[in-house]
């Protein structure tokens, strides 16, 4: 099971190596600096060299505000290496799972999105990532892109990491209540990216195309954080006593987000078996792994 990683060293990519390893799969887990996928070059380089069966994306450009006032590095990873990928992917006939995101909706739904729901995507993040799955689709057949949501994990800078430690310095915290998704572990999604790749392994009437994988539930980034001190309290001392609720309006980012971003995950279901993990127990297995990182 011969696999290219690219973007192997984030929040997502390492928990994929570090699965895959322990699996025994024949891993080239690449990222920034010795390989830039936004250099067409560099990627038809890697996939000549290497010659994986199938290559897993899980680079992106993730600092959502950061974005609006850099949108050409954000267009570059999100957008423009997705089609390199998908062109070299092409030229080879090689397999791309390619990972998206809920950014891509506009939020105006009350219930959770399908693949099949128009994006509208209100960000600079948002519309890169929806530009380098249309340059996937539009490019390569044989294609797996999952939307995923609100992703955490024991590595990189995420939001449970971020109230862990703002409730380490502070009595009181202030969360916006009228955002609604769904939190997913990214070992939860590594999991499930690896039990879809086991398929294009094994078997070639794979269903190609778009899926929603997230964690199982839909709470507001106030009823978010709001478990996320309660459970780091069992772990740790915390200085806060209190978790306020706020509307967005008191609390203005560059970047517009999506009010409801929930997504239905029953395609993913269906056609891989993957099933997804109710968000407070991973919230809490992943709390315990990084209160046990030193």
């Amino acid at each position: 099971m011969k696999m290219l990683i690219t973007g192997a060293n984030g929040q997502l990519g390492s928990e994929v190596v570090r699965q895959a390893t322990a699996m025994g799969y024949d891993l080239l887990a690449v990222d920034l600096p010795e390989y830039d996928i936004t250099i067409p070059e560099t990627v038809n380089r890697l996939i000549a060299d290497y010659r994986p069966y199938l290559v897993l994306n899980a680079a992106a450009y993730t600092q959502v505000d950061l974005a609006e006032s850099q949108e050409k590095p954000a267009w570059a990873v999100n957008a423009d290496a997705a089609l390199n990928l998908a062109l070299a992917c092409s030229a080879k006939d090689i397999p791309l799972i390619h990972i998206s995101t809920d950014f891509v909706f506009d939020g105006k739904k009350t219930t959770p999105y399908r693949e099949s729901d128009p994006v509208a995507p209100l960000s600079v993040y948002g519309k890169s990532k929806a530009a380098g799955d249309d340059h996937i689709r539009g490019n390569l057949d044989h294609h797996v892109i999952v939307r995923t949501s609100w992703l955490y994990g024991v590595q990189g800078n995420n939001f449970v990491k971020t109230m862990i430690r703002l409730a380490s310095e502070r009595e009181t915290l202030n969360v916006v209540a009228d955002q609604f998704g769904c939190p997913t572990a990214a070992a939860d999604l590594a999991d499930a990216l690896l039990t879809i790749s086991r398929s294009i392994f094994s078997s070639p009437d794979v269903r190609w195309g778009t899926y929603h994988y997230c964690g199982q539930g839909v709470v507001s980034w106030h009823q978010f954080a709001q478990a996320i001190i309660d459970i780091s309290k069992k772990y740790r001392a915390l200085k806060v006593t209190r978790v306020n609720p706020i509307p967005t309006s008191d609390y203005p980012t560059p970047a517009i987000r999506p009010a409801y971003s929930a997504m239905n995950c029953e395609k993913i279901t269906k056609e891989f078996g993957v099933h997804p993990v109710p968000w407070k127990k991973s919230l809490e297995k992943t709390i315990q792994e990084i209160m046990a990182v030193p």
